[in-house]
């Protein structure tokens, strides 16, 4: 009697034992969902990433763009120094090269041949932009114009005419991104000089080209500027020796940015150092707080003034979940994806994650998971269609984002 007696006692204990598991269990799922539902890890169903061209593959992608000049043909940017063209099919078997400067660029690591633009006006003055590094007495950036031949998938790399440059104090920040605004001006992304915690307090110098977005008119010269300085840029004719190019600062490591052909804005994707990523839309004459903020967080001491400081429309707590490098994107334009029309499309580097940013009401956003990639993206870009598609660094593929039940990765 005593032995069934233990054994009752003992089934009892491991009938409760399992019911509390459960039971917590069941707690730990549901704060996970409501954690993954706040922060947007719950994904949008319906959208999957297919290989947009399968016979193809580049070595460190870091861009990928179209002129949309008619030609419906597609230009990927390899980190090291080539510029790759092709058809937009998916059939298509090979790429041509378009411009190789390895002998000009400086690689490895955040260095390199980082972003390009296409003037405008492309298809009638064949002008196209660069955003590289290299090395002449020591590290510095060079924004450079080059022309097409007569071979339209052939640069003429004796038509360079470096615009700008200026030195980089360490090898990573270097920003990158190229982008001509609706307006008609070009603005370049600059990353703070590099190391880490901005140790020479560049993005809240105005008086440096470092940790800012900057914005020129490149169909003017001006004194011996190869570039004038549109009349509405907010330190245009200023005497505190601020540089007249810089439209926003206190920006730490922007990487990549875009301007929403429906609205103008420009939003940009800012690297984190280690706490959070940001989302910024980027405004004339704006301080996006770097680096006495991090984000909303006071950076390096707990109490900061943050007057005047814009704070990020959006951010993520660096994570195994979340990630640790923003990638920014584009606000979707395209007519294949409806359910993402309007959105901003943005990712992270690490994780692979694929997010879409939406207004709400009352000035803020909610935010979604659309897919999730195998890791490192680093890039957003659209075909002439305004579709999207995302540069694989890893793999070297390009993928395409688009409707279905099943990703073709």
């Amino acid at each position: 009697m005593r032995f069934r007696r233990k054994q009752l006692s003992s089934l009892v204990f491991i009938v409760l034992g399992a019911v509390f598991f459960l039971q917590a269990k069941q707690v730990a799922r549901q704060k996970k969902e409501a954690y993954e539902e706040k922060i947007g890890i719950l994904p949008v169903q319906g959208i999957v990433l297919k290989d947009a061209f399968p016979a193809l593959d580049f070595n460190m992608p870091v861009e990928f763009l179209s002129p949309k000049d008619g030609t419906n043909r597609n230009f990927v940017v390899a980190q090291r120094g080539k510029i790759h063209v092709f058809e937009n099919n998916s059939d298509v078997k090979e790429s041509r090269v378009f411009l190789d400067i390895e002998n000009k660029v400086t690689a490895g690591g955040e260095r390199g041949l980082l972003g390009m633009a296409f003037h405008p006006d492309f298809k009638k003055n064949r002008f196209f932009y660069l955003n590289f590094t290299r090395n002449n007495s020591g590290l510095e950036t060079v924004i450079s114009r080059f022309k097409v031949s007569n071979n339209p998938d052939v640069a003429d790399e004796t038509s360079e005419e470096i615009l700008l440059t200026f030195k980089q104090a360490y090898s990573n920040h270097n920003g990158g991104k190229l982008a001509f605004g609706n307006d008609g001006f070009l603005y370049i992304g600059v990353g703070d000089g590099g190391s880490g915690g901005d140790p020479q307090k560049n993005g809240q110098n105005r008086a440096t080209l470092l940790g800012k977005i900057l914005r020129i008119d490149v169909n003017k010269t001006s004194g011996t500027l190869k570039y004038s300085i549109p009349s509405d840029n907010p330190y245009k004719g200023n005497s505190q020796g601020f540089r007249e190019e810089i439209f926003a600062y206190g920006i730490r490591n922007p990487w990549r940015f875009s301007f929403d052909k429906v609205t103008g804005s420009l939003w940009l994707g800012d690297v984190g150092q280690n706490k959070t990523e940001e989302i910024d839309i980027v405004t004339r004459g704006g301080n996006y707080g770097w680096n006495i903020m991090e984000a909303e967080d006071c950076y390096g001491s707990a109490n900061c003034n943050t007057q005047e400081l814009i704070l990020p429309v959006w951010s993520y707590r660096q994570g195994p979940q979340t990630g640790n490098s923003v990638t920014g994107g584009h606000v979707y334009r395209g007519k294949s994806l409806k359910s993402l029309q309007g959105k901003y499309i943005y990712g992270d580097y690490v994780t692979g994650n694929i997010w879409a940013l939406t207004p709400s009401s009352g000035g803020k956003y909610a935010n979604a998971l659309v897919i999730k990639h195998k890791g490192m993206i680093s890039s957003f870009g659209e075909d002439a269609n305004d579709e999207l598609y995302i540069c694989s660094y890893g793999d070297g593929k390009i993928y395409k984002i688009e409707q279905g039940t099943k990703s073709k990765e």
